[in-house]
């Protein structure tokens, strides 16, 4: 209750410093929090002592990250550490948790942020990426501060969002004292060096108080796991069944993975990150065409390998870049190769058209072993959409993978984690972590409305969703939009839908088959139908949920519901865009595209 009246007042500690005060005390008892207030009332006094009254502040090192894999958080979590190992005071905070006014009392400021989709900031850093831009930001001419970029180089926009953080600080008059720095999917050994260089230029910047600073850790959240990506759990695989009919398009997996004894944990609208190995098949086509073999020696790091081991458990084969595109086209000499790599739209397409076997076809090369291995980037894991409840499953969870697969030239390519996940076996070790999303949550109360928009794989956390609302006996009512192209072959999870309609927990389901008439109907089309209803839903207080392709379904359900905004909701179309915007700002209108 204290804290929660102080807070009402102008605190000198960032909303960071709050939460973490908060999470602190939460866990003391009556006579550990009066301990605490002797110790910091001492601890001031000392400091007054020694310094004097009017002397100031302790400077804070603040660290803001945002991203929307979990790496940026792990690469800030890292960065913070070790400042707090040399004696730095830390404020470490998500952009989302952050209170933009308080940037203009920052006198060192350190950054990490991904780029998602086309572009765009992640979610937790939308509001503070619009301040910067906007006529509110303050004069920064006081703050010193760096950047770390995450991003992907196979996309268009890499690293756009670290550029523009980079350009806006500096613009608004903040010295920068390291330059931007840009990591790709491999961003390990950039991101340690940037943190060795970062920490390096503070130290004539702030003043290192050691044992006379108090810091509040954030790492003392006792929900989170031991298992991380770089630490994951080695579960084990219990079903991974078709979903699709047999003439459907597409084979999609409901997949069921045990959990056992991990204690790993995770909320409806959570990812699961899945490391997986390459194909062996692929791998074999890969070493017959480039007459390697397959058992000599090889070193990566400190391992020592064969080359065969290698290319199944360590590099990415299924998925290009545009430093391989460029290293093969130097490699193999061949003109069309070439030219395009030294053009970035036909880069593009070369990538998304493209695996490495495909290159090794098409442009032959002659190419040693560590030639090979220096070129490929290592295997990331990949994330789904978790499709189920803890409070339904309990140890389980459940994952919804369409098996990418690709007729190229007669020669049937497919996606790496999505064949690995199809293919595999039960009882197979699979090594698994959960990425939490806390910008996909259902609301914290059960009777406030929802709609749901996911066609195809889509829907799979609409089904965690489902559960959750089940389990809680929810009485808030909700509407899910789905589609895929046909009724009888690609209805997923059609029975359980049925049953939730049934029991009360789905009010209503509109369903968009794009090919089971002339005419192609999809999810946006059904949006427009129901636009009225919709609208009344939002004006109802409803949440909104997309999740599923981000290239052309999640901007065509934009365009919806931006429609549907104008038509029913009286606005023109630059009001229409502010409302959506707010209902973003307002975690109304949730996305989880990709």
């Amino acid at each position: 209750m204290l804290l929660k009246e102080l807070s009402s007042f102008a605190s000198p500690l960032s909303q960071g410093q709050v939460e973490k005060l908060k999470q602190l005390t939460s866990e003391l008892s009556t006579v550990q929090l009066a301990w605490v207030s002797g110790y910091l009332s001492a601890t001031a006094e000392q400091g007054a002592s020694q310094t004097g009254d009017e002397a100031a502040p302790a400077q804070t090192l603040t660290i803001l990250y945002a991203s929307q894999t979990g790496n940026g958080k792990g690469v800030a979590n890292e960065l913070a550490n070790e400042a707090r190992a040399q004696g730095y005071a830390v404020n470490l905070s998500s952009m989302g948790e952050y209170k933009v006014r308080q940037l203009k009392q920052e006198t060192v400021l350190l950054v990490v942020v991904s780029t998602h989709g086309e572009g765009e900031a992640p979610d937790d850093a939308i509001e503070l990426h619009k301040f910067l831009a906007s006529k509110r930001a303050p004069s920064l001419a006081h703050l010193h501060y760096s950047v770390l970029a995450l991003g992907d180089s196979s996309y268009e926009f890499f690293c756009q969002t670290g550029k523009d953080f980079d350009e806006r600080l500096a613009g608004l008059g903040a010295t920068a004292i390291q330059p931007l720095v840009e990591c790709d999917v491999d961003y390990e050994a950039s991101a340690q060096l940037w943190q060795s260089a970062v920490l390096q230029a503070v130290k004539p910047l702030i003043e290192i108080r050691g044992a006379s600073v108090v810091s509040i850790s954030p790492s003392a959240n006792i929900n989170e796991s031991q298992f991380t990506k770089q630490k994951p759990y080695a579960a084990e695989l219990l079903v991974s069944q078709k979903l699709t009919g047999r003439d459907a398009d597409r084979d999609v997996r409901h997949v069921e993975i045990d959990l056992g004894e991990s204690g790993l944990i995770y909320r409806a609208g959570d990812a699961l990150g899945v490391w997986f190995s390459n194909s062996v098949d692929l791998v074999d086509e890969i070493l017959v065409k480039l007459s390697l073999d397959g058992e000599s020696q090889v070193t990566l790091g400190k391992d020592s390998l064969s080359l065969r081991q290698a290319l199944i458990e360590k590099k990415e084969l299924t998925q290009l870049y545009p430093g391989l595109v460029k290293g093969w086209a130097e490699l193999s000499g061949d003109a069309e190769l070439l030219n395009i790599a030294a053009d970035k739209k036909m880069t593009r397409q070369c990538i998304l058209n493209n695996q490495v076997a495909d290159l090794i076809l098409q442009y032959p090369a002659s190419i040693s072993s560590e030639q090979l291995l220096e070129l490929l980037r290592p295997i990331t894991p990949r994330l789904y959409s978790i499709a189920s409840s803890q409070l339904e499953v309990e140890s389980e969870v459940h994952l919804t993978v369409a098996l990418v697969e690709d007729d190229r030239g007669g020669v049937t390519r497919f996606g790496g984690a999505s064949q690995f996940l199809a293919q595999a076996k039960e009882g197979l070790a699979i090594n698994v972590y959960v990425e939490s999303n806390n910008h996909f949550r259902l609301p914290e109360n059960p009777d406030i409305p929802v709609i749901m928009i996911g066609p195809g794989t889509g829907v799979a956390p609409f089904r965690a969703f489902m559960q959750e609302r089940a389990a809680q006996g929810a009485g808030g009512d909700s509407w899910l939009f789905f589609g895929n192209p046909h009724f009888e072959q690609d209805f997923l999870y059609q029975t359980e839908w049925q049953q939730s309609l049934k029991e009360g927990f789905l009010t209503r389901i509109d369903l968009a088959f794009s090919r089971d008439q002339a005419h192609k109907i999809y999810v946006q089309d059904r949006i427009i139908e129901q636009g009225e209803e919709l609208w009344k839903w939002l004006e109802a207080g409803a949440h909104l949920y997309i999740c599923g392709d981000g290239e052309r379904m999640a901007k065509d359900v934009h365009q919806a519901l931006l429609d549907v905004t104008v038509k029913f909701g009286g606005k023109t179309a630059t009001e229409a865009e502010d409302f959506l915007a707010q209902l973003r700002s307002d975690k109304r209108y949730q996305k989880d595209v990709y």
